[in-house]
Parts: structure tokens; C-alpha cells; sequence
């Protein structure tokens, strides 16, 4: 079995993990994980209060902190906005993320294998991955928000070249696809209006309405 140090150290690889989108989009010198991580947990300490559900910001900083660790082991597999264009199901990457994840955790049992904090560190991303509380529902919109954020600051940086042929976001102007992807499944009123307030400042940046 994998011993603490192992797992941390492959924890670790979400620092050196690239996010799939951009990279794939051509964006120069791209976010890890590890920094959306960072980015998805932040928000959450600083919009909890706001949520008009009872939000448990403790936890969905928590839950921030674990919502991709197993893509330590999985690599990032993107969501697209467009069906056809999926690598995988949803169902196929959560399974995979649910072995990763179970197996990370698993020397922070204890000697018994059933101590309490194992059962709340997986029960932490099982919660997000079912979205039925109001704090995991709280936490994914986040996690939607960051990446739109992001959209909008490599727009406002210039980190991509526009003019080049990129088949892989050929039915998207600029950086549209991420928020795109991200519109339809925001599910909380404080996710709906950042989203908006993020996208319209994104759209006097491009000088034009994005295509959802």
C-alpha cells in the first residue's frame, strides 16, 4: 500500500499538472491544478457568507482543497462545452478520480483503517461529486467561476495568439468555450451572479457578446 510520504508526493503532481483546457487553447505558460485548487478555495473563503443556502465555509474550503486531488493520478481530463467533443463521460472520469482519491487518502487511516478523519476527507469529495448540499453545490460553482475568472485573465493578459488555427476550439471565438461550457451549470444565485458580472466584463475586453 502507498505510505504517507508516496501519497503526498504524488499529491504534489498537481503542482506540475497542466489544465487541460488551456493548454489545449495554446495559452501561454498555462494554470496547474494545483492553482486552481488554490483559486476554486479561495473563493469559497471569500463568497461563503454570501450564499443564499447555509453554506459550511470551513468545509467547502476543505472541499475546494480535495475537489481535484485525483486528478494527481487521472491527469486532467477537460470538460467541454459541446457533447461530441468529450474525452470521456462524466461517470468514466469519476470513477477513475474515485479510485485515485480513495487510494491518496488511504494511509491516513491509522492502524485500524477506520478512523473518523478518513471517512470525512473522502466523504469531503463524495459530497461534491453527488452536489446535494447546498455546500457542494456552493463549492462546483466556484470551481466554475475560477476557471471563467482565469478565461478573463489570460484575455486581459494577451496569452494566446487568436490568429492561430486551433481545431480544437474551432467553433469558439477567443476564450467563449470556457464560459460556454461553464453557463448552464451554475446552481447557486451567488455562482449566477458572478457569472455574469465576470462574463460582462470579459465581453467589454473582447468588445463584443460572448457566444454561449
Amino acid at each position: 500500500m502507498t505510505d504517507e510520504i508516496d501519497a503526498l508526493l504524488e499529491a504534489l503532481e498537481l503542482k506540475d499538472e497542466r489544465r487541460t483546457g488551456w493548454v489545449l487553447r495554446g495559452i501561454e505558460s498555462p494554470e496547474s491544478v494545483a492553482a486552481h485548487t488554490w483559486g476554486t478555495a479561495t473563493l469559497c473563503l471569500l463568497y461563503a457568507d454570501r450564499a443564499e443556502e447555509n453554506v459550511d465555509r470551513d468545509r467547502a474550503v476543505s472541499m475546494a482543497l480535495v475537489h481535484d486531488l485525483g486528478e494527481a493520478r487521472t491527469g486532467d481530463i477537460a470538460t467541454r462545452a459541446d457533447d461530441g467533443d468529450q474525452r470521456m463521460s462524466g461517470e468514466e472520469k469519476a470513477a477513475l478520480e474515485r479510485a485515485a482519491v480513495t487510494d491518496l487518502f488511504a494511509p491516513f487511516e491509522g492502524g485500524n483503517g477506520d478512523r473518523d478523519c478518513d471517512l470525512d476527507h473522502k466523504s469531503l469529495w463524495e459530497e461534491y461529486e453527488a452536489r446535494e448540499t447546498p455546500t457542494a453545490r456552493f463549492v462546483k460553482d466556484m470551481d466554475l467561476l475560477d476557471n471563467c475568472l482565469q478565461a478573463l485573465k489570460y484575455e486581459r493578459g494577451d496569452r494566446y495568439d487568436e490568429t492561430e488555427p486551433n481545431d480544437a476550439f474551432s467553433q469558439y471565438e477567443n476564450l467563449d468555450e470556457f464560459f460556454a461550457t461553464a453557463a448552464p451549470r451554475f446552481r447557486t444565485a451567488i455562482g449566477e451572479t458572478l457569472f455574469e458580472r465576470t462574463k460582462a466584463r470579459y465581453e467589454r475586453e473582447i468588445g463584443r457578446e460572448c457566444q454561449l
